[in-house]
């Protein structure tokens, strides 16, 4: 797979996102199907693994870490601390500088590894200021605890003030033909300061993948129940904007899922789309998308089908906006 740079590291062009195998999507799958994901993952050339304290309430981590331990040499690891508790056992954002010091010893623990090498403030805690909670995790990179810091879902004056008080190596948001807010401002403030862009959800929460468009079939405890992207008239109209954009995939000779990725690889060489699934097949299907090439004409058909304007809903419903610090699309809802 191609290499892309995130601070000091060289990674897969494409990483993979763990959380689904503990998490978010309905029931985590059996423990044979996540190692096969996970191990799988090693052989078909990802070097870049996401996990985070919360995933799970460190089933996440826990999995990960019993895994891919062995072979700690072959990838860079990156979790995430700021929306557990201090044991990483009760959710809630906390970003004070004690808290995040001792969730990265319970992290550490359960990852079985000396050192994190990408470790993210996964939500700025408003009660504490932003750079406080650097200042905890730059304590933690001079004790040689984590390798650099990164910060997730905040803005670009947030990411300024951060990167002010010890340099951020990587910013981690949402983004996606269907979620362009990075490209109000985050974006350009990543390139102007050196930092790597890290695209989460990259296939739209598997909405662009083809996958979750019938709510009727979530589980209990699937994130995608209450975000208005996947109800009533908004789905309606995305379902339609879905089959403008499989038909870009079929002329382009890729799948939808692998359309989302190449066109995130070919925005910028600072993005390093991860990409979650449970399916061995699927994560296969997503190494390969880093061998896609898109002409220039494919990529103006995406931004011009799939965009702000065109999409129907917001992320995150009200209560769930309010927690993230990112400028919005203006086509979205503010928080109550």
């Amino acid at each position: 797979m191609q290499q892309r740079r995130i601070g000091p590291f060289e990674v897969s062009a494409i990483g993979l996102g763990c959380m689904s195998l503990s998490h978010a999507y309905g029931s985590p799958p059996p423990r044979a199907q996540a190692e096969e994901v996970l191990l799988g993952a090693l052989d078909a050339g990802y070097t870049f693994f996401d996990t985070a304290a919360v995933y799970g309430l460190g089933h996440n981590e826990t999995l990960v870490g019993e895994v891919l331990s062995p072979h700690r040499s072959k990838f860079t690891l990156a979790s995430k601390c700021g929306i557990t508790d201090a044991t990483g056992t009760q959710r809630g954002i906390d970003g004070r500088p004690e808290t995040i010091k001792a969730l990265c010893e319970v992290s550490l623990r359960r990852l079985k590894t000396d050192v994190i090498d990408l470790y993210y403030l996964h939500r700025w805690d408003r009660k504490v200021p932003i750079e406080d909670s650097v200042g905890a995790l730059a304590d933690l990179v001079q004790a040689g605890k984590i390798r650099t810091i990164g910060l997730s879902e905040v803005s670009a004056p947030t990411l300024r003030r951060a990167h002010a008080t010890h340099p951020i190596t990587a910013l981690q948001t949402e983004y996606s033909p269907w979620t362009r807010n990075p490209e109000i401002a985050v974006l350009d403030a990543c390139r102007e300061l050196g930092v790597a862009f890290v695209a989460f959800s990259p296939v739209g929460r598997g909405f662009l993948a083809g996958e979750g468009q019938d709510p009727s079939k979530f589980e209990d405890g699937d994130i995608r129940k209450p975000m208005p992207r996947f109800q009533g008239e908004a789905l309606t109209a995305n379902l339609k904007l879905y089959a403008a954009f499989k038909a870009i995939a079929d002329e382009a000779g890729c799948t939808p899922a692998q359309l989302c990725l190449a066109w995130l690889l070919q925005k910028d060489e600072i993005i390093v789309p991860i990409p979650g699934t449970t399916s061995p097949a699927h994560m296969r299907e997503g190494a390969a998308a880093a061998a896609v090439t898109l002409s220039d004409e494919i990529m103006a058909k995406v931004d011009a089908a799939v965009n702000g304007e065109t999409v129907s809903g917001s992320r995150y419903p009200p209560h769930l906006q309010a927690a993230v610090d990112t400028e919005r699309m203006p086509t979205e809802a503010e928080p109550a």
